[in-house]
């Protein structure tokens, strides 16, 4: 294990999963099987393993705790080091689709009146109607925009790594794409590089400089902290009355909202960066109630009902 993560993992896997790898490791596997050898490493190890886990760890977990030894074992068979791979022949918890909770149409309305003016409104909108990830947004470059042809692209994502902020590559390559912005996020951006001149100035030396150039910061320059975004997002929240819903919900509401008027799922897939349209129409299987109740009086009225 810790030679794959050494060797190959730290070469092909973004900073902070080969992080995340390496914490599993030290936390799960190691522990228990840290000490046995390859070649005599069966699967009834693994789900003992995952058996014990099940008291720590989500079904979740448990299946990407899986697939990092799924891939190690299988560079241990291609280095020639085992025949065969036993985590082929286990079978991970089953994965449990968790709910997601988007707001309504009248919700997302309110939300919208709620960010008026706030100085990241921009921030807000753009996570509102065009699905951007957290990492996404906060990650956006003023080279990214094109306020003339109304065009934004997702470049990367912003991460902290070791300490630092860093721009990292996009999620999957279709995560890497260009998207029209609506007036309402043209005219915010407006106003938010306005803003953040007027930032610069006040703050004199006080000024991080903001190397990467990023559309969202501190009053000092500095990237904005996801802990923090999110702090400011329950705020607007909590300060316009409406039900505490996760920041991720924002993305889910934008794509809850384009399906439910009837906009392709195929569109909706290109909007958010999804890798497949199964992972669009699996997320957003969920109807509104509203929805069901119009299309059993449709059905009615079309048999001849009153």
């Amino acid at each position: 294990m810790e030679r794959y993560l050494a060797e190959v993992a730290a070469t092909t896997v973004r900073p902070t999963t080969l992080r995340r790898y390496e914490q599993e490791a030290r936390l799960h596997v190691i522990p228990t099987l840290g000490r046995m050898r390859l070649d005599v490493l069966r699967p009834h190890h693994l789900s003992a393993l995952y058996q014990e886990k099940r008291s720590d760890l989500s079904p979740a977990s448990i299946r990407r705790l899986h697939a990092m030894i799924r891939r190690s074992l299988t560079i241990a068979v291609r280095w020639g080091l085992i025949s065969t791979n036993p985590a082929q022949m286990v079978d991970p918890p089953a994965m449990t689709r968790a709910q997601i909770h988007p707001l309504t149409r009248e919700e997302a309305e309110r939300f919208r009146r709620a960010v008026e003016g706030d100085r990241l409104e921009a921030r807000w909108l753009i996570g509102l109607l065009l699905g951007l990830r957290q990492g996404e947004a906060l990650g956006l470059r003023w080279d990214d925009i094109d306020l003339d042809t109304k065009r934004l692209t997702v470049s990367g994502a912003l991460q902290k790594i070791d300490g630092l902020a860093r721009l990292v590559a996009p999620k999957t390559k279709r995560s890497l794409r260009t998207l029209p912005m609506p007036l309402g996020v043209v005219d915010a951006l407006t106003q938010r590089r306005e803003k953040q001149e007027v930032e610069r100035a006040k703050a004199l030396d006080l000024w991080q400089g903001n190397a990467l150039n990023l559309v969202f910061t501190t009053h000092i320059g500095t990237p904005i902290e996801r802990s923090n975004d999110y702090r400011s997002f329950q705020a607007i929240l909590a300060k316009s009355g409406l039900r505490k819903v996760r920041l991720h919900d924002l993305r889910h509401t934008t794509a809850s909202l384009m399906l439910e008027r009837g906009v392709p799922a195929r569109v909706v897939m290109e909007l958010l960066g999804h890798s497949q349209i199964s992972l669009t129409l699996d997320t957003y299987t969920h109807v509104d109630a509203r929805l069901l109740d119009e299309a059993a009086t449709l059905i009615e009225h079309l048999t001849g009902g009153r």
